[in-house]
């Protein structure tokens, strides 16, 4: 039975491993990874770093052992180098130097995203750090637990730059926060942003949104000085530099496949490169957009496993086809969640619709039950056709709005119109909802404004 050899074992690796595992259990099946930490939760990493998880490998989503016994051989501390796609063979070399040739019957590359490297004159000096990978979190862990910096600066306010402020807050570290863009959170419209920066400012967090870091200089007593546009400067023992990722795909060129979309590979709905015998799934891929109908690059752990899953079906013989992402995220910052779905007025625009949103804020449930807290919700659709684009939720973690925007993800997938959320029958009891949920209030709150006459067209 031929090998199916698999190089990454994170989200689409693992998933590919095991889905061909059930596809076809007699096939031999190899995961090769450049670390040691299979199967291991990157995404977890700022809540290690912030205590909430005690030990670094209760981020193992399974053991090693877990994984041997479903018949995966894994093989750590082994870098792929190159791949001679018509002798089905991989170039790899072990920690220790040896090399050697892999033979694949099938080949699945999951080599994932890679941090980006902003030019900033001094990002290589000690003290300042990436977060991408289980070896940049124990550098970091390291690193605080031997200087126990009194400050830390973050230089990007995505999702991990804002996990990381409030993991450095809760180590009694003062936080600066920087991003580039007008407001944090640039996945979220800017409105939004804003209102969620001025809650970080409401949690001791120091935030500078529109700036741009241009240099990290070293002084004598051991600090690091940030300075950036406007005059901007500002000091911390340490910094982290999380400004987004771009796709690992330096092994998959040796292949010859195809790069599209920001470097991604170019692959079908069932995964395939194009190249014979050599899929691809994860952060390394285009990913179908399950609205534009089209590829787009989006990152997510979700969709990696999802992509991986069809992979390994389809590499060990079976038929699969990748459904589609439409983008959903969620990120919790200190007692808030904010979270997204589909598209914004601008995406909608550049993928041909008509885009309205509109933003509605009411309370996460019943307001005469205890605990309530308001709740934001923008829900974009088309003005034309009324078609659901998209939402953007805002409210408090425990309030059941973070998993609310998964109502809205549901209807997207099923190509459902703003009007249609009004039908659905949701489950209500006064400490977790209203008669109509905030989702359908919404919906309502969109029909109404859609009715009136267009600014744009005339009346």
């Amino acid at each position: 039975m031929e090998r199916l050899l698999i190089i990454g074992g994170s989200d689409a690796g693992i998933s590919a491993a095991l889905a061909a595992r059930h596809q076809d259990g007699r096939r031999e099946v190899m995961m090769v990874l450049a670390d040691d930490y299979p199967n291991f939760s990157i995404c977890g990493l700022p809540f290690y770093l912030g205590g909430e998880v005690a030990d670094w490998r209760h981020l193992a989503h399974r053991t090693r052992d877990e994984i041997a016994r479903t018949g995966i051989t894994v093989r750590t501390g082994v870098r792929a180098e190159g791949i001679d796609a018509s002798r089905r063979r991989v170039e790899v070399r072990s920690l220790d130097g040896r090399r050697e040739s892999l033979s694949y019957g099938q080949l699945l590359i999951a080599t994932g995203a890679e941090s980006l490297r902003p030019p900033i004159a001094g990002i290589d000096q000690p003290g300042v750090f990436l977060l991408h990978s289980m070896e940049d979190g124990f550098a970091i862990a390291q690193y605080l637990q031997a200087v126990r910096p009194a400050a830390a600066v973050i230089i990007g306010a995505g999702y991990i730059g804002l996990e990381l402020a409030e993991a450095f807050s809760r180590q009694k570290m003062a936080v600066t926060l920087i991003e580039q863009t007008e407001a944090v959170l640039p996945t979220i419209d800017p409105d939004l942003g804003r209102r969620l920066e001025g809650y970080l400012r409401e949690q001791g967090v120091t935030v500078a949104s529109g700036t741009r870091v241009e240099a990290i200089e070293g002084d004598s007593d051991g600090l690091l000085w940030v300075s950036g546009s406007g005059d901007f400067r500002v000091q911390g023992g340490i910094v982290v530099v999380v400004t987004g990722v771009r796709p690992a795909t330096g092994l998959a060129r040796t292949a010859g496949a195809s790069l599209g979309m920001r470097g991604a590979i170019v692959v079908d709905r069932t995964m395939a490169t194009g190249v014979p015998n050599i899929w691809a799934a994860g952060d390394c891929v285009e990913t179908w957009h399950r609205l534009l109908a089209r590829p787009a690059y989006l990152p997510l752990g979700t969709t990696a496993h999802k992509q991986g899953r069809v992979a390994g079906i389809n590499a060990a013989g079976g038929h699969a086809v990748f459904a589609g992402s439409v983008g959903s995220q969620v990120v919790k910052v200190f007692d808030w969640a904010v979270s997204r779905t589909g598209l914004r007025d601008g995406e909608g625009r550049e993928g041909g619709f008509n885009p309205l949103t509109v933003t509605l804020t009411v309370p996460d449930h019943k307001a005469y039950y205890p605990g309530s807290h308001a709740l934001t919700v923008a829900l974009t659709g088309d003005r034309e056709t009324g078609l659901l684009l998209g939402a953007q939720m805002m409210g408090h973690w425990q309030g059941h709005g973070a998993k609310r925007i998964d109502i809205v993800a549901t209807a997207l997938y099923h190509r459902m119109k703003v009007a249609e959320l009004t039908d659905l029958d949701l489950s209500y009891t006064p400490p977790f909802s209203s008669p109509w949920d905030p989702v359908q209030m919404a919906a309502d709150a969109w029909v109404a404004e859609s009715a009136k006459p267009s600014a744009s067209l005339p009346v």
